[in-house]
């Protein structure tokens, strides 16, 4: 039995790929809400009462560090890999729908 060609339609219609690429962009986009709100809304007083201020732009954060060690402020770590691990999933997934899409268009 041979193959038969794929329909026009189901060629051009979005992947389960995009809807997965889609989510995780989106579940990217929440959590650096979250973190720019704990950063500067939550923690917006945080550098007018800490001597030893830290701060980070790529999740943002605001952290005050005390002097055993702990930190004041600091997005929770569960977020920060979350924030991440959806950003290269994201990357991934575009990259390889992309891809896949300019091999089906040959």
């Amino acid at each position: 039995m041979t193959a038969s060609p794929t329909d026009s339609r189901t060629a051009q219609r979005p992947t389960a790929l995009w809807g997965v690429s889609l989510a995780s962009l989106g579940v990217f986009l929440v959590s650096w809400a979250l973190c720019w709100m704990n950063a500067y809304v939550v923690n917006d007083d945080l550098p007018n009462t800490c001597g030893d201020l830290r701060r980070r732009s790529f999740p943002p954060e605001v952290a005050c560090a005390s002097a055993d060690g702990t930190l004041t402020g600091a997005n929770a770590g569960w977020l920060v890999a979350l924030f991440f691990a959806s950003l290269v999933v994201s990357l991934l997934l575009t990259s390889m729908t992309l891809a896949l899409a300019a091999v089906r268009r040959k």
